[in-house]
């Protein structure tokens, strides 16, 4: 189930709100400009199924946020326990960062926690199957998909040579929850 836990930024002991009621999630998450939307999902979709094919599963929705925010490409990327490089790219992508364009996933199958640093909080957001989320260009966050990832998201992107991090060099990440 998805869920939401607000700390305060200096304080990773302390939740100053949680939640995992969908409602709640989306209206904490949108007060601080990130958009938060729950999609139908495809239950023939899976591990099994080609890139191609969830893309076409979600061509509807996808063409939709084309039309809409002006998105120039998008990808699957779909990463699981036995993936040989998976502690490498943890780290990777642990490391608080933010983007000259939004981050947009749409979780397919699995889950990942993305975390916020935004305004003195940190907004951490449990997406799991059938979340949306657009994270804005230029807000700090980081990922993670925990020591056995598994999870299927579509990528968006305004610019079409896809995710390029900027690192804040900050070490907050390190003191917030991670996924287990």
């Amino acid at each position: 189930m998805s869920k939401i836990t607000i700390f305060s930024n200096t304080s990773p002991e302390a939740p100053l709100f949680t939640s995992e009621n969908q409602s709640e999630i989306r209206e904490q998450l949108h007060r601080v400009g990130i958009r938060f939307e729950q999609w139908s999902t495809h239950p023939e979709i899976g591990p099994h199924s080609s890139h191609e094919a969830i893309l076409e599963a979600y061509d509807e929705p996808i063409q939709r946020l084309v039309r809409e925010v002006g998105y120039q490409s998008w990808d699957v990327v779909a990463l699981y326990s036995d993936h040989p490089d998976k502690t490498v790219l943890r780290q990777k992508f642990l490391k608080e960062h933010t983007h000259k364009e939004d981050e947009v996933r749409f979780f397919v199958a699995g889950s990942g926690l993305f975390t916020l640093h935004i305004d003195g909080k940190v907004y951490s957001v449990l997406c799991e199957r059938g979340d949306f989320i657009s994270v804005p260009a230029k807000m700090y966050h980081w990922f993670d998909m925990g020591p056995s990832p598994h999870f299927i998201a579509i990528r968006l992107f305004n610019n079409p040579d896809g995710w390029i991090a900027e690192y804040s060099g900050s070490e907050i990440a390190e003191s917030f929850p991670k996924m287990s």
